[in-house]
């Protein structure tokens, strides 16, 4: 997913996560493609607006990388009633409003909060800032340092650099574009208006977007309201006419070294995973197993932690439409390194055996899962983010039924997962190691590869 016993009480909690499917979510198209999703919540009265978009790194190709993550930054920009940024924030500071914006892979997401009565106005500033950006050039040409400062930020994490070499291996080169969300830097110190403008004529459309109205509304108001601001905006050409293909498989197991001034080693391993609009059941399976791995009762834990071998160590999986990706990230001694990544592979290679895990394990995993969605709807702001994010990712139908769905897991569904994606499947390791240590301890990239060479 994406990031994260008393009898009677355990009885009690599986009965109501049984019933999420039944969530307080309502949801409408309009006539010209957009959806309208309303969550309902009295407990203060503010409302979020907020508006998603299947854009991000994967619809770019290598002249567009990292134009989607530029795009956000200009969406609080000019608009054609707003002729200003600080006309914006004037607007802005007059509507007591909280806003921001994100981009990631597979969705953009904008939103806004604010009282209740300032509801109607800052949904018509939302329309405006979709349906009219100006792109200005000198607006533009202002905003590109603020975008490269968030790369030198970046820059300045030595994690950073270890993601990034991995990723380049993950992802074939003609691929890597529609996974680096941060982008190139070339590639945005040019960016241009032309470009901008084929951003929003293909992607801004409203067949290719959700508004969801979270917090002090009624379904009945928000769909009304919906329809008055954005019932004209005309619906576009489908933008997934010609589909986006899948990343190409791993064609073999590879690694590499990443060399930074930091303590200790980190090391990154990392498959390609299910797709959740191909193979849904194996993103239920997928979730139960991390949460599992990550309990310190697991027998993954002991091995690889209780042990000294490595400082802490997880297994993730992040559920996207087009190939999530699987990995184990562990911290460790630079001394052990050779030892906890025979116990890691080790470990992962017993993942195929159903009885590796107890129906026990099992069971506390789904009900940590369950708690965890019935967390995620505690504040309506928070909560329509979450549901921006499944809309755009795996439909909304995926996420009303995750629970219940996650719940049918099996530890046969575990083990089958783990054959389909894991197990004697190619992958990417990274590590990262300061030079002094990578000298002394005589590591090379063909150290880090699997007995018997690359597969």
């Amino acid at each position: 997913m994406k990031r994260w016993a008393i009898l009677s009480g355990v009885l009690l909690l599986g009965s109501s996560l049984g019933a999420q499917s039944d969530l307080p979510i309502h949801s409408r198209k309009l006539a010209n493609g957009l959806d309208v999703i309303v969550i309902e919540s009295h407990a203060v009265p503010l409302v979020t607006v907020e508006i998603d978009v299947k854009n991000g790194a994967y619809t770019e190709t290598p002249e567009y990388d990292g134009l989607s993550h530029l795009y956000e930054h200009m969406f609080f920009k000019a608009n054609r009633t707003i002729p200003s940024q600080e006309m914006y924030l004037r607007r802005m500071n007059q509507l007591g409003a909280v806003w921001n914006g994100t981009t990631s892979e597979e969705r953009v997401n904008y939103y806004v909060t604010v009282g209740v009565d300032s509801l109607v106005p800052a949904m018509q500033f939302m329309e405006d800032a979709i349906r009219y950006p100006l792109f200005n050039q000198d607006e533009l040409v202002r905003e590109r340092p603020v975008v490269l400062g968030e790369f030198d930020r970046n820059e300045a994490n030595p994690y950073f650099h270890l993601f990034r070499g991995v990723d380049t291996l993950l992802w074939t080169p003609g691929y890597y574009s529609r996974k680096n969300v941060i982008g190139n830097r070339n590639v945005i110190i040019t960016a241009t208006q032309e470009k901008m403008n084929t951003i929003k004529n293909r992607y801004y459309v409203p067949n290719n977007s959700v508004i969801i109205l979270a917090g002090d509304i009624t379904p009945a108001r928000g769909f009304q309201l919906a329809e008055q601001v954005f019932g004209d905006w005309p619906r576009g050409a489908d933008p997934f006419a010609t589909a986006i293909a899948k990343p190409p498989p791993l064609a073999k197991t590879r690694s590499v070294i990443v060399e930074r001034p930091v303590q200790g080693a980190a090391l990154y391993m990392v498959w390609h995973g299910p797709s959740v609009t191909v193979d849904p059941a194996s993103t239920f399976a997928a979730d139960v197993l991390s949460t599992v791995l990550a309990n310190p009762s697991s027998n993954f834990h002991k091995r690889l932690v209780d042990s000294g071998l490595t400082y802490s160590v997880g297994l993730s999986y992040y559920t996207l439409g087009y190939t999530g990706p699987i990995s184990v990230f562990a911290q460790l001694p630079a001394d052990k390194l050779q030892e906890a990544q025979r116990a890691i592979m080790e470990e992962v290679a017993k993942l195929t055996d159903e009885n590796y895990i107890t129906p026990e394990q099992l069971a506390a995993a789904q009900r940590q899962l369950g708690i965890q969605a019935l967390y995620q709807r505690e504040q309506a702001s928070e909560y329509a983010h979450t549901v921006g994010f499944w809309w755009a990712v795996a439909g909304l139908d995926y996420y009303r039924t995750y629970v219940p769905n996650m719940q049918k897991v099996t530890r046969a569904d575990i083990a089958r997962y783990a054959r389909a994606y894991i197990v004697g499947k190619p992958y990417v390791t990274g590590l990262l190691i300061s030079p002094q240590e990578r000298e002394r301890l005589k590591i090379s990239p063909e150290s880090l590869m699997p007995a018997g060479g690359a597969r």
